[in-house]
């Protein structure tokens, strides 16, 4: 393919039918710019996350390439971010849709664009790629979804197994510090910059509040979550993840439940795109999204892609445990189709007995109990993971001293598996409030470590969903339940042992149960299912990808970037800690003169023998500016839990020219609906 020389339109403004406008940055070839263009199908991505700063060394890794084959990439920043007017009041809403109807309708009509149009975005842009796509503009044709949910309360950064996620509290305390943000005086206007930085700031974007208010499945997360209604997409769908990344699950179930053309993608990765994720191989993705984009935007039935498997995934090879990997080693499979259901079907079934999986369930009639401690967990690592060293799961044989473990015989042949694990459990808490995680890992010959494959955590009280709100647990009684562990793919080895290890606890992922509780487990009723794949002859006939490309921004470091994750245990106040430090350093874009510094910094903490002593602490300091222009950020968001509330209080400070002249405190109280 000729490769297209291309232009860059750093501020397109996009008026809306309120009277308020987007701004856009657009990649696109030069002769799509002359006075008689050519026309090229276009490519949204539409982020809250800020194309000046925030996603601008991202966005130039990947959006010139796409561009140079004859597209035009198109970065909206969303109502009330970055540049673009307007206040942002939450995650999702429809007027973010409403607003992206219209920004596909001005793409589509510009004199530049043939009138197709495709949505890519990863996370945020993931998400709202599904929702707009289930809107159905005649425009969209295609979307790739990287890193996305169709279940907003039950598969997402808020709540897991109706267990409340801490992510719930540093994702608000992350959204504050970006909603906080000031827009670019050069784009802009001198005459209205300040006022919409005030604005901002005054509105406040304090999510924190109504995303621990809803604490069950109901009208405020079914909206937007597209499982409510697959039927809705119609366009076709590229699902992209990584095993690393916490949001795989929904790639199995959309491509077993939607009806649209469908592909899916799983790789090792963390919350990154496949050209550069971590851990590797990191593929050539770019090319890989032009030939779907060639497909479905361009009608170039050459590219072959739509007859290669539904799904392409990476079975992962025994590797020791380690929080950071820059490489798993393992080998690309393929499967026709997915169902879950088919796949544990064809799968096999292992009791539970004292310290055993077994062969055949009903094995024992014993019955086990656990009282965990409350710092089990912080060999979890996050629930989120980018690919920053120290993120991951470590050594799993930490946490077998406060676990019920279970481990089957040392294998005699490799065991590939792939698909989700079903945990069924015969349980009984001493407490009307409790929560049961499960982890599965393999445990390595010879004392090589115990690595985490998958997980899964339960709010008993959501025993039998989440769309009602709680049933408390009469204290004692034994109920029947079940739950799936994440989907994964890894070979457990010869000579290693599969580990399924149960908890009554799995901090800091999951807030503690608001009392210590005791699980009893009937192991006679108790069992799991593992999905067992067996060879697929389509595995050989699957094609090489090409090698990653990646673009660069051209900037001036002003300070390196440093990322630090590291536990820790304080035996004089006997609290283990989480730390995060991750500041992404600063930077002057050569292009733009726009300067950008940003650091994050959190301490997760708990003492084992107390669950209200869970707290979580997360500050931010930002940096922009050119030239003289010097403005600056910071603040901080904290939680912490009684028997009966959450407490929320954050900061917010803003800086101009090193005088203060914004300040605002938030301070409020959610009561817990068994949590």
């Amino acid at each position: 393919m000729q490769l297209l020389e291309i232009d860059i339109l750093y501020n397109e403004v996009i008026p809306l039918s309120d009277g308020l406008t987007l701004s856009a940055q657009i990649w696109l070839p030069v002769e799509a710019t002359t006075a008689a263009p050519a026309r090229v199908p276009a490519i949204l991505e539409y982020l809250p996350y800020r194309k000046r700063d925030g996603t601008a060394v991202r966005d130039a890794m990947n959006h010139p390439y796409v561009a140079s084959r004859g597209y035009a990439c198109v970065r909206v920043d969303m109502r009330g971010a970055g540049d673009s007017e307007g206040l942002l009041l939450g995650e999702y809403l429809k007027q973010e849709q409403d607003d992206a109807l219209e920004v596909i309708d001005w793409i589509a009509s510009q004199k530049w664009c043939t009138g197709s149009v495709g949505m890519i975005g990863i996370s945020w842009g993931g998400f709202n790629s599904l929702q707009v796509a289930a809107r159905r503009p005649p425009q969209l044709k295609a979307i790739i979804s990287i890193c996305s949910t169709d279940d907003r309360f039950g598969d997402d950064i808020h709540y897991k197994g109706g267990c409340l996620l801490t992510e719930n509290l540093t994702w608000a305390a992350s959204m504050l510090a970006i909603n906080s943000s000031p827009p670019d005086p050069a784009l802009v206007g001198e005459d209205k910059w300040r006022k919409m930085w005030l604005k901002r700031l005054e509105s406040g974007g304090f999510f924190a509040k109504e995303w621990h208010e809803h604490q069950h499945r109901d009208a405020f997360w079914k909206h937007a979550s597209i499982g409510q209604s697959y039927a809705d997409i119609e366009c076709a769908t590229y699902l992209v993840g990584g095993w690393a990344d916490p949001y795989t699950n929904t790639i199995f179930r959309m491509l077993e439940n939607l009806k649209c053309p469908r592909k899916g993608l799983v790789g090792p990765w963390g919350h990154k795109y496949p050209n550069f994720g971590v851990p590797g191989p990191q593929i050539g993705f770019l090319q890989e999204a032009v030939r779907w984009w060639d497909y479905w935007l361009k009608g170039e039935d050459k590219t072959g892609i739509m007859e290669e498997p539904m799904l392409r995934s990476y079975l992962q090879d025994p590797w020791p445990p380690a929080p950071y990997d820059e490489f798993r080693p393992g080998r690309w499979v393929a499967e026709e189709c997915w169902s879950d259901e088919e796949k544990l079907k064809a799968g096999v079934v292992m009791g539970l007995a004292p310290g055993r999986l077994t062969n055949t369930t009903g094995a024992s009639d014993e019955k086990l109990s656990i009282c965990s401690p409350q710092n089990l967990g912080f060999s979890g690592g996050r629930w989120l993971v980018f690919g920053i060293e120290g993120e991951g799961p470590g050594d799993q044989r930490a946490e077998a001293g406060g676990s019920l473990v279970f481990d089957t015989k040392a294998l005699d042949e490799p065991m590939d598996l792939h698909g989700p694990a079903e945990l069924k459990l015969r349980i009984a808490s001493n407490k009307p409030n409790a929560l049961v995680a499960a982890t599965l890992s393999e445990v390595l010959p010879n004392g090589g470590g115990v690595t985490r494959v998958s997980y899964g955590v339960l709010n008993l009280t959501h025993r039998n969903g989440s769309d009602n709100g709680p049933e408390l647990l009469e204290p004692y009684k034994f109920y029947d339940v079940s739950f799936k562990l994440n989907h994964f793919g890894q070979r457990i080895g010869k000579g290693s042992q599969l580990r399924l290890a149960l908890s009554s606890t799995y901090f800091p992922m999951v807030w503690p149960s608001p009392e210590t509780t005791t699980l009893t487990i009937d192991c006679m009723h108790s069992s799991i299912g593992l999905p067992l794949r067996r060879d697929n002859p389509l595995d050989s006939k699957l094609e090489k990808f090409r090698p990653a490309i990646n673009g660069t921004l051209p900037k001036t470091d002003i300070r390196k970037a440093t990322h630090k994750n590291f536990v820790r245990h304080d035996w004089d106040s006997n609290r283990t800690e989480l730390c995060v430090y991750w500041d992404d350093g600063k930077w002057e874009v050569d292009a733009t003169g726009w300067k950008f510094g940003n650091i994050a910094d959190l301490v997760v903490s708990v003492s084992p023998n107390d669950p209200l002593s869970a707290t979580v602490e997360q500050k931010f300091d930002r940096e922009f500016g050119r030239g003289d222009l010097d403005l600056r950020t910071n603040g901080w968001t904290k939680m912490k839990m009684t028997k009966t509330d959450m407490l929320i209080t954050a900061y917010v400070e803003a800086w101009d020219a090193g005088k203060l002249f914004f300040q605002k405190n938030y301070s409020v109280s959610v009561p817990r609906s068994g949590l």
